[in-house]
């Protein structure tokens, strides 16, 4: 095997047609994709008649090297396979030394056939210099989950969505990655709760099904504050920040400083490109293609002047809501200056 990383899609699509692997090791910030390969081993590689005997769930902090190559040196027991699954593999206190890498590397070489062999090793990586990692890159099935980047998130919303057999509209999927973000796990419950309620795959879904069912209003949320603070439209993004005063658990200041901060980031990009075609302009801000005269708009309005002050400005809120430049201010009162801030 190639010493390189597996994509998560290609993962799925083997083990969904029953093409298992010796050893699987899965690896990286994003836990999404990491539950999903694990999550589907333990529920379909094996029978729930044969898992009481041939499934092994060992968990990091409680076991070490040994005790895991031990238990996957067992036969299986009137089954053709078993699983040995090690949850939280970033635990394990001895997974890197010296003193016992070279027992799991051996394996590596020669694992049992009979065994899959899964490490879930969550938020971390492990050191790419070392002789283990290089070794479970070249024989295992090495899968590195990595956080999904803002711009990518629409992308993955409409395929999850397809895979799905739904169809969803551009302004619902924008909606959805503006007011949930890119935990993926809690974007997928989101999305398999909207679905279960929707029921009728015929219908496209839009912003009303997402106000319904997820609970994030069409009118008052931060892609719309964006939008109305891109065009100076004072009446609107006043509105819109009455509303995220009196609803702070819904709109914590914290994600709204983030998307804000994004957005003129995506600004600036627009005044520094050089092909300012709306197709090279979609790619470069990172937006579908259907929202980028929005951003072309605010950019004809917002100079790089006036970007650079916001940037700056939204900064300065940022220290105050951590406590650096003031105390005992209120959420909603540093969002209200920092909106005088931008609009004038």
């Amino acid at each position: 095997m190639a010493e390189s990383s597996v994509a998560p899609d290609k993962v799925l699509k083997d083990l969904k047609e029953g093409k298992y692997a010796p050893v699987y090791f899965l690896q990286g910030e994003e836990p999404y994709f990491i539950d999903l390969i694990s999550g589907y081993i333990e529920n379909n590689c094996l029978p729930e008649s044969e898992r009481g005997f041939n499934q092994t769930i060992l968990y990091g902090k409680d076991t070490n090297v040994s005790t895991i190559l031990q238990n996957a040196r067992k036969y299986p027991m009137f089954s053709e396979r078993q699983v040995v699954l090690v949850k939280e593999a970033q635990d394990i206190s001895d997974l890197a030394k010296d003193s016992t890498e070279k027992f799991l590397m051996a394996y590596l070489e020669n694992p049992l056939p009979t065994t899959i062999l899964v490490f879930c090793h969550k938020y971390k990586k492990l050191d790419a210099r070392k002789k283990i990692t290089k070794h479970l890159m070249k024989y295992a099935v090495f899968v590195e989950s990595a956080k999904i980047y803002d711009n990518k998130l629409p992308d993955w919303i409409n395929a999850y969505v397809k895979d799905k057999n739904y169809k969803i509209d551009p302004k619902a999927v924008v909606l959805l990655a503006e007011s949930i973000g890119t935990d993926l796990s809690r974007m997928a419950n989101e999305v398999d709760k909207l679905l279960i309620n929707v029921k009728d795959a015929s219908v496209t879904i839009g912003e009303d099904l997402i106000e319904k069912y997820v609970g994030v209003s069409k009118e008052y949320n931060v892609f719309e504050l964006q939008k109305a603070i891109g065009v100076r439209d004072i009446i609107k993004a006043n509105k819109i920040v009455n509303h995220f005063e009196a609803n702070p658990k819904a709109n914590p200041i914290v994600m709204v400083l983030s998307s804000l901060f994004t957005y003129y980031l995506k600004i600036l990009a627009i005044h520094a490109a050089t092909d300012k075609s709306e197709a090279s302009l979609a790619k470069v801000v990172g937006v579908h293609p259907f929202f980028v005269k929005e951003y072309i708009n605010a950019s004809k309005i917002n100079d790089i002047n006036k970007c650079i002050s916001c940037v700056r400005a939204i900064r300065e809120a940022d220290k105050m809501v951590k406590g650096y430049t003031v105390v005992n201010v209120s959420d909603g009162f540093i969002l209200k200056e920092l909106l005088f801030k931008l609009l004038h």
